[in-house]
């Protein structure tokens, strides 16, 4: 029926921690192909959300529906969409390690745990390649900024998430990470031409799908060289979508765009227009976060546009039945118990990814490993963590390094600062840490946040010995070049924290690599030695 094709091409969203009745009407009038969930609006608690999970399948199935493809955006690292599994450290912290093995294995685990309540696609891996350190909106969620690594890694985490069961998400097409803009708020451009993307930005969507990633996600951004429009954004560009990724990259598969709630996409026109432009460009999953009204109203247009020929028939079967494909492998995959969630071989596993993407930049001043007397004073200065953009979730994080520190040094004290300090507040805190024997100061993208720099500059001239930790982008070190001990962790995440609290006091070694240069500083592959 062509009610039942439109209605494949949504994926819905809704507010709430149990299954509303409005959301599990239109699951039996719309039969849609499935839902979204986010962490602010669905998912609380794993148990919660594998409760959630299975009453929306039982309205798929009262409604005849193989199944509903429930999604979401777990990458690790900056953005858990689901509460309560396990804290892997994400991309940026792989990129750092550069083990294929370890990315597969991580794949394996976050499918798993996905899995186990109930999610069966995962917006991930990430497959930018951040080669902008102005980049807003990516940064820490990509493996880094060179492309064979990127590839090789996306590859990885491909088939360990669908080795698992969940099935994978490449974005975001055709690359996201030469950006200088934020895609939820404006249209960002990516300025090259096909030679310099095929070298580039294209050769990790190539691995993911000769790795068989099943979806792939456009990205709402503009690429003029491709199709003549600077004001076009890839999700509504058949030449991206159509005779890029299908036709030369030969990808056969379910292709879903981001949200079509950001600002990149819309440009000003209504959500139905929007979602008939995406579907007239060859998406097959329309993304929604949007009332409930909003959402039906794309349905209705959808079909409408059917019913006069808008909407090629052959080309709306030919996508139900990608996506059918998709809800019917979903239905014959087996659910692990809750207790894969958070197990000892998958904390195990965030430890190893941790502990092995440490990174010394450089420890000019010898400070390291730290040997401090036992009632030395040493003050451990984390920033708040706050979100830096809707792909994030570092906001429901403690960011205890102190706690972390104090199992190697009991004397630490823990200083909480704004995410971007004010003048007063570094006065304050510079006062605070008079008399200190050690300061251990984190970063959370300082080179966002003038007030961080501003701190790390101010505390550099007091004269206390000073380690700076980069607990995401390792770019930071360009605010404050005079930092004389730099390491980078890559994460704000209790496993990240406590690998470096262990490596600073030397009980593992510095392991990682940096994923991305720090430009006019060090090129990306660079790690220091200690000296002593």
């Amino acid at each position: 029926m062509l009610e039942h094709m439109i209605g494949a091409r949504l994926l819905l969203s809704f507010a709430g921690t149990e299954a509303p009745n409005e959301v599990l009407a239109r699951i039996a009038t719309q039969r849609p192909a499935g839902v979204t969930l986010f962490r602010h609006a669905n998912a609380v608690a794993p148990a919660q959300v594998r409760a959630l999970n299975a009453a929306l399948q039982r309205a798929a199935r009262a409604a005849g529906l193989p199944a509903l493809l429930i999604c979401a955006d777990q990458e690790g690292g900056q953005l858990q969409a689901v509460a309560g599994l396990t804290p892997f450290p994400g991309n940026l912290a792989l990129g750092a390690v550069g083990d294929a093995d370890l990315a597969r294995r991580v794949g394996i685990a976050l499918g798993r745990e996905l899995a186990a309540v109930g999610v069966n696609v995962n917006y991930a891996p990430v497959c930018d390649v951040n080669v902008n350190p102005a980049n807003p909106v990516i940064g820490a969620r990509a493996f880094g900024e060179e492309p064979a690594l990127v590839a090789r890694l996306a590859a990885a985490l491909v088939d360990g998430l669908q080795a698992a069961g969940v099935a994978a998400t490449a974005k975001h097409f055709p690359g996201h990470g030469d950006t200088a803009a934020d895609s939820h708020h404006a249209l960002p451009t990516l300025p090259h031409d096909q030679t310099r993307m095929d070298a580039v930005e294209l050769a990790p969507f190539r691995a993911a799908i000769s790795a068989g990633v099943r979806l792939v996600m456009s990205a709402h951004l503009a690429v003029p060289a491709l199709t003549g429009d600077p004001g076009l954004p890839a999700t509504l560009a058949a030449p991206i979508l159509r005779d890029l990724l299908r036709g030369r990259l030969g990808f056969e598969g379910v292709v879903v765009s981001d949200s079509l709630a950001m600002a990149a996409v819309t440009g000003g026109a209504s959500l139905p227009e929007t979602a008939l432009r995406a579907a007239l460009a060859g998406v097959g999953l329309l993304l929604l976060q949007h009332s409930p009204a909003e959402e039906s109203a794309v349905y209705e247009r959808l079909l409408a546009a059917a019913r006069i020929g808008m909407l090629d028939p052959t080309e709306l079967a030919a996508s139900a039945a990608r996506v059918a494909r998709l809800q019917h492998r979903a239905a014959t995959q087996s659910q692990p118990d809750l207790e894969v969630i958070g197990c000892a071989n998958h904390r195990a596993l965030a430890a190893e990814v941790a502990r092995r993407a440490i990174t010394l930049v450089h420890d000019q001043q010898g400070l390291l490993p730290l040997r401090l007397p036992a009632d030395a004073r040493v003050a451990v200065v984390v920033p708040q963590p706050a979100d830096l953009t809707p792909a994030d979730t570092s906001s429901y994080e403690q960011a205890d390094l102190a706690g972390a520190v104090r199992r190697f040094h009991s004397g630490a004290r823990g200083f909480s600062v704004p995410a971007d300090p004010t003048p007063s507040d570094i006065a304050q805190l510079r006062v605070a840490l008079a008399g200190y024997e050690l300061a251990i100061v984190a970063t959370i993208n300082a080179w966002q946040q003038p007030g961080q720099a501003a701190l790390v500059q101010a505390l550099l001239t007091d004269g206390v010995p000073t380690v700076v930790a980069a607990l995401r982008l390792p770019y930071d070190l360009g605010c404050f070049p005079e930092a004389r001990t730099f390491v980078a962790a890559y994460s704000l995440l209790p496993p990240s924290l406590d690998a470096l609290a262990a490596a600073l006091w030397g009980m593992l070694p510095f392991a990682g690599r940096l994923p991305v240069s720090v430009p006019g500083i060090y090129p990306a592959g660079h790690r220091a030695e200690l000296s002593r």
